[in-house]
């Protein structure tokens, strides 16, 4: 194995990682040597996720955290850093649909997209950040910040516009804490996946003219899969990134550029 890709000694949390993609990321680490907790609403998925995670031999636990409310985020992080000693690795990647035209989007529904996709973001990457710049004073920097957003963030996406504005703003919020917290050897990039068959995705993947007019455009010819993801994780997540900060990663199998 090439040395820098080993996670073992490094403790990481996946937000959203009892299933699809965040879960896809989750194994990577695991696989990799990573010591991992994973947060999601759903507890029975949260015990199927950890029953996979487990057969990696690495310590891991479950969490039940709603990122969009601060003080669930606050209180998950204290507990996740008393468990573990530390996080080294966080992955921004909890977030949810909201898809409906502009004349029909109500407010409460914009709101509660990004309650999820930006403001849990925020919550998530604002305690990870009290707790790596804290010990980076200490004596001992570095660390890495993920967020998971979505070419919905970078293209037009129609009636998405909640989800889109979300996945933007996390694009530059992840440039702007980049260059806030190069100084401790913190980096921080984002990720934007295409089409990815997750719960999610379930409607359009069973959608005969979805599948006939879109998947055919993707250069790859493919759904992609959340295995898709677990090597971006490990390399973010490790020591052969530490120059790499402030970029996005676009995972799509081609269809942004075709």
């Amino acid at each position: 194995m090439f040395k820098a890709f080993d996670l073992s000694g490094k403790c990481a949390l996946v937000t959203g990682g009892n299933g699809g993609i965040g879960l896809g990321m989750a194994e990577g680490l695991a696989a990799a040597g990573a010591d991992v907790e994973i947060w999601g609403l759903n507890e029975a998925k949260n015990a199927t996720a950890l029953e996979k995670l487990r057969s990696y031999g690495r310590k891991v636990n479950a969490r039940r955290v709603d990122v969009s409310k601060e003080n669930e985020v606050c209180a998950g992080m204290q507990a996740a850093v008393a468990n573990f000693g530390r996080i080294d690795c966080v992955i921004a990647n909890a977030g949810i649909g909201g898809g409906a035209p502009i004349t029909e989007m109500t407010t409460e529904l914009f709101r509660k997209v990004h309650a999820v996709n930006e403001d849990g973001v925020f919550w998530t990457f604002r305690e990870a950040a009290r707790h790596m710049t804290a010990r980076a004073k200490a004596g001992d920097p570095g660390g890495s910040m993920i967020a998971v957003a979505s070419t919905a963030g970078i293209e037009g996406a129609a009636r998405n516009a909640a989800y889109g504005a979300s996945k933007g703003a996390v694009l530059s919020m992840v440039r702007a804490l980049a260059v806030e917290l190069a100084r401790y050897g913190i980096r921080v990039n984002s990720i934007a996946p295409g089409w990815i068959a997750t719960e999610m995705t379930e409607g359009a993947q069973n959608n005969p003219v979805f599948s006939e007019k879109v998947i055919p455009r993707v250069p790859m010819r493919r759904w992609g899969q959340p295995e898709d993801f677990s090597g971006i994780a490990v390399y973010l997540a490790s020591d052969a990134s530490r120059y790499h900060t402030a970029d996005t990663f676009v995972i799509d199998g081609g269809y942004v550029v075709f």
